[in-house]
């Protein structure tokens, strides 16, 4: 009886976060609200109380943290918070909004939306915009090849969402919530629900969440299914938060999978995440020097004779 209630209450932590994110980013001191670093502290929350839970309710002893995975997903949270947050505001958000601007587009109506109905909307569009993008890096050659180093991890975390090729992490950003003028609280109260849902559906937390919350919102279950070793069994559960999307789209699959990663679990160094994408490119010029190298050598020993 103790353990079924016990495992009852840790299946609810993830609702329960959310709702408690909701309700801080709708009731919160004003001042608090509208400093962008509350934001930031936030978010970091998310991770670092996920973390925890990762100790006391360890869903799979092979996903256990280490130092090394430790390091690495710290540095590519650092990585997604700073370089890539730049660039995404450099080269996505700013010129979206200059176009904005130019064709003198107003959506104010959007701020006059009950405050709840925003943050769905919000919700509602980033995950639109990531599910297509993440499809499309499953389905489109270029595409897989900066998004396949996310698949060479070999076990599951709360930062693991954050790992990943740089073009990745960058296209994955990219939606169009600038064209629409959110109530601000709204915007970060998205930003963390998303963050929650997301980090939980990456994390080593045993944890299962009731049916209605796993209908809407993508679970460590739907992912690691997503994250197995079979390619063909990744091209399923798309959604980074929103698992409806899949529902909806007809990508859905029910399932789950302890072993994660590809080619044979083969764990990449963040160099080789990095350098994943142009690969091909690289061994076509390495096989082109070794070709010429060969010729030369060939020439040389003709002459010789």
């Amino acid at each position: 009886m103790l353990a079924s209630a016990r495992a009852t209450l840790v299946n609810l932590i993830p609702p329960a976060m959310v709702a408690a994110f909701l309700l801080f980013w709708a009731y919160g001191p004003k001042a608090l609200l509208a400093n962008p670093w509350t934001l930031v502290v936030c978010s970091s929350l998310v991770t670092i109380i996920v973390l925890g839970l990762e100790f006391v309710f360890e869903r799979h002893e092979g996903w256990r943290m280490n130092k090394r995975e430790f390091f690495t997903d710290l540095y590519y949270v650092v990585l997604s918070s700073t370089v890539i947050a730049w660039m995404t505001q450099t080269f996505a958000e700013a010129p979206l909004q200059a176009v904005k601007t130019s064709l003198g587009i107003h959506t104010t109506w959007v701020g006059h939306l009950p405050w709840l109905v925003q943050v769905v909307m919000a919700v509602s569009i980033i995950e639109f915009g990531q599910y297509w993008m993440h499809r499309l890096m499953h389905n489109v050659t270029p595409f897989w090849l900066t998004h396949a180093p996310h698949h060479h991890i070999t076990q599951l975390n709360a930062a693991k969402g954050a790992v990943g090729n740089p073009i990745e992490l960058f296209l994955i950003t990219l939606s169009v919530l600038t064209f629409f003028d959110f109530d601000q609280t709204a915007l970060f109260a998205c930003f963390n629900t998303t963050a929650v849902i997301s980090t939980f559906a990456h994390a080593n937390v045993k944890s299962n969440p009731p049916i209605w919350y796993s209908f809407f919102f993508t679970t460590i279950r739907h992912h690691s299914l997503h994250h197995s070793t079979d390619y063909e069994s990744t091209r399923c559960n798309y959604g980074n938060s929103m698992i409806l999307f899949d529902r909806i789209f007809g990508t859905f699959k029910e399932g789950e999978s302890v072993l994660v990663g590809q080619d044979e679990r083969r764990r990449l160094s963040i160099w080789e995440q990095t350098i994943f994408p142009f690969q091909p490119l690289i061994a076509r010029y390495k096989a082109g020097r070794a070709a010429s190298a060969q010729v030369a050598n060939e020439a040389g020993g003709a002459a010789a004779a």
